[in-house]
Order: C-alpha cells, then structure tokens, then sequence
C-alpha cells in the first residue's frame, strides 16, 4: 500500500500574535471612552481632541510592545551568550523589567541579565539591539526636547513636549540631556561636509564654468556669562563676553542668499583663527569669488587672510558710515554741511578714492579738542583700511558692502537663545548651546543627534558576539 505524503502546517505567522495584542489595547482603550457616553452634554471636538491625546499613550504603547516583543523574541528568550568582553560563556541571571516611554507611549519590557564574574560586567543584550537609552525617556523623545530645548527656555521645552507625548518631562532633564548632547558636538560633527558644501556650490551655478560669490562675514557679539558654581553655592557677578561667529553664505545674483555654515563660540581671537581654517578646509576656494566682510577689527583680517589668503577683504560699508558721521557731529554738529560732508566722502570712497578723503580731513581745521580728536582717529582709521574700500567696483562684481547677514546671525543663532531675562550662561554650557544652535542652521542637528545616539549606544557593554 502505498504512503502519502502530508504536507507540513504553514509556520506560524507572527503577526498573528501582534494582531491579537494590538486588538486587546485598542479594545482596553476604547473601553477607556465608555464613560464619555455618560456624561449629561457630549463633549466638543476639542474636548476629544485632548482625550485622544491624554490616552492614546495606552493604545499605542500596548501596539509598541507586541510588536517589539515578536519582533525581538530570540533576544528575550536567550538563555546563554557569551561574554562580549572575554568570550565566557554566561548563563541568564534573571529577567529586569526596564520601564520605557517613547513619544508613542509607555510599555515595560523583561529583557534577560547576563553577568561574567571575570570581567565584574553585567549586561542586558536586549537593550543594545534595541538601542535603548539608560533612562526612562527615549531617543525620540530626547530628540524631540532637544530641538525645542535651542529654541525657548528648558522649563519651557520640557512643558510643550510633555503636553504634545502626554508624558510629564522635568527642567532638569531637558537641561542635562542639552548638556549629554552638545558636550559631544564638536566643530567636525556641527559643520557640513565638505561634500555638502560643494553640492551646493555647484547648485549655484548658472553655467558648468561659473563661479558664484562667496562671502565670509567675521564678527564678535556679547553674550552673558557666569563663573560656575554648584547648586548649593553663591553664584559670583555675571559678565558680558564676545562670542566670535563667522558666517559662510553664497550671495547670488537675484539677492538670495545661501547658507553654507556658521560657527558661533565664546573665546579667544586665536581659537576662532584655529576653527575658521578648519571651516576653509572644507570649501573649495577655486571654484568660488570670496569676498572677506569685516568691521575693521584687526584680529577679523588676521584671521580671514589666514584662512582664506585669496579672498578680497571689504570693510563694512555702515561701520565707515558710522565712523564719517562721527567725524561730521564733532567737527560741524547737527548741520546740513556735515551731512553733505558724509555723503561727498562716501561717493569718494565708494570710488576707491581713500587718498582724497584723507586729505580732505588734513586739511579741516578743528575748532574743539573733540574734533580734533575724531579727525586724527578717522585719518588713522582710513588708512589702515586704505586697501579694503571701493564699493562700487565690489557691487559691480556681485559682492556684498555690508555686513548684514553676519549681524543677523548673531541675533538668532546667540542673542535669541542665549539673551533672555535673567539667562546668565556658564561658558561651555553656553558654547554647547551655540554649537547646537549653529547644527540646526547649517542643517546638521540630526547628524549631531545621531552621534550622541551612536557614542551613548557604544558606550554600554552590550555588545553581543
């Protein structure tokens, strides 16, 4: 008699089992509505609006853990592994269960314990295939708070996220997750590549041999700072102190602009110098016409030429501006002639004509020790910036006269964060909150994000052979 052959059951599908869970949390929720039917008036859409939001947490918290329950059965399961550290072979210890919140909601995970009394190291391999955070909060959530923790104060950030996941977050927690993220930002991570840099040089481009204008703009702004000191200590008197920001922007010919990379940072002249090489070494300079904006301080040429040793250096036209009018209250007051006198010298110079502006001022005889004053530092003034004038001739080359895109981002990358009332900023804290504002303006905050994500997940023993 001859044998037939049964065919085998189809293996089980797994997400016949997520099915069924999910089913189970969203008829728990839904019995979580009930109640609203009770209720003497229904509610407005508002009204349910923030119910779903209040409670949604519990749906989908419950979906979050089926699926990462199936999804990682083999890790839950795992009985031995060996160590990641001396290759022992380690048996389970135990089951800890690790409270999680994510912006989808809450959910507890058993993940197994594993522990080699030859390295002295516990571990749970769940969470490093998981790639979870220490904590309670999530990377997502973190993310999130982080993003909003550049823009207002902490408290405040914590308050907004909290309400938009339903969970509550603290001040302190936003502050130290701002701190864990941007204590690891450096200049590499916060700038773009050089590959980023070119794509969009080369989208500038009208034509395969053109070369847009590229402008670096150089300057210093106060920012209030603090010494540090611990909770329970006085703090000591606040101080302003400049941070030196440089901004790298295309200016094309329609009057856009395109924003390249800005790096903000409380400190010294030579460390700027030291970072803006940095920032030249990743911008091809052949395929571009730099202009070099400044206010006529000698540490910006100094460092501008460094970095960019074939760029055209231009005072800004509104600081000279600035400097002629000083010239014209002290030596004819509030008058016509004065303005006449400022406006004849700015044509003068924006011809490249320093050398009759000069002799103009020689040849003015003071009546007041004030005056006098003003003169001689206007002649000194002119002659140390003889070679970065010529206004007209940089505007027929398409190159900005004035420093305006660098003021600007002084204001919102520092002065919008760091310039609150009552803010007074420890140094590093606020050069992290710089260098986290300058990420998400240069476009770089996920890749800034996605490090620390990346250092925090490699720096727990978890790693599994």
């Amino acid at each position: 008699m001859a044998c037939r052959v049964l065919p085998l059951p189809p293996p089980p599908d797994p997400m016949d089992d997520v099915r069924a869970r999910a089913h189970q949390s969203l008829d728990a929720w839904l019995d979580e509505l009930a109640p609203l039917f009770d209720q003497p008036r229904a509610p407005s859409l508002r009204a349910l609006s923030e119910h779903f939001t209040e409670t949604r947490g519990h749906l989908l918290g419950g979906c979050l853990k089926a699926l990462t329950e199936e999804l990682y059965a083999d890790f839950r399961a795992q009985r031995q592994i060996n160590c990641p550290h001396c290759d022992k072979t380690l048996n389970r210890k135990r089951l800890d269960r690790k409270r999680i919140a994510t912006l989808q909601g809450e959910l507890v995970l058993e993940r197994p314990y594993f522990y080699c009394t030859d390295c002295h190291r516990g571990f749970h391999p769940l969470d490093h295939a998981l790639e979870l955070a220490r904590g309670v909060h999530q990377y997502d959530i973190q993310e999130k708070l982080l993003r909003h923790s550049a823009e207002v104060p902490f408290e405040l950030a914590a308050e907004l996220v909290g309400e938009l996941i339903g969970l509550p977050l603290s001040n302190h927690f936003a502050h130290e997750t701002t701190l864990d993220v941007t204590t690891i930002a450096d200049i590499d991570t916060v700038l773009p590549t050089a590959a980023a840099i070119r794509q969009h040089i080369e989208t500038a481009k009208n034509a395969p041999d053109d070369k847009p204008v590229l402008v670096v703009a150089l300057d210093g702004a106060h920012e209030p700072t603090r010494p540090k000191a611990g909770r329970s200590e006085k703090r000591g008197p606040g101080q302003w102190k400049e941070a030196k920001g440089v901004r790298c922007y295309l200016a094309l010919p329609d009057e856009r602009i395109v924003q390249l990379a800005s790096w903000h940072q409380i400190q010294d002249a030579e460390a700027m110098r030291r970072d803006l090489v940095e920032i030249a070494e990743r911008i091809p300079q052949e395929e571009v016409h730099i202009a070099l904006l400044g206010d006529g301080a000698s540490w910006i040429w100094n460092s501008l030429t460094k970095a960019f040793p074939c760029g055209r250096t231009i005072l800004d036209y509104y600081h000279c501006k600035e400097h002629l009018y000083e010239v014209a209250n002290a030596h004819y007051g509030d008058t016509p002639q004065g303005v006449q006198w400022v406006e004849a010298s700015l044509v003068r110079l924006a011809d490249d004509r320093v050398g009759d502006v000069i002799a103009g001022l020689r040849r003015m005889q003071p009546t007041t020790i004030n005056s006098a004053q003003a003169i001689d530092e206007l002649i000194i003034y002119l002659e140390n910036q003889n070679n970065r004038l010529g206004y007209d001739d940089c505007k027929a080359q398409g190159m900005p006269i004035g420093s305006g895109g660098i003021e600007s981002a002084n204001k919102f990358i520092g002065h919008v964060r760091l310039k609150r009332s009552g803010a007074w900023w420890v140094i590093e804290n606020g050069n992290g909150m710089l260098r986290l504002r300058c990420a998400l303006y240069n476009g770089t905050f996920q890749r800034v994000f996605d490090n620390y994500v990346k250092l925090n997940v490699a720096g727990r023993a978890g790693t599994i052979r």
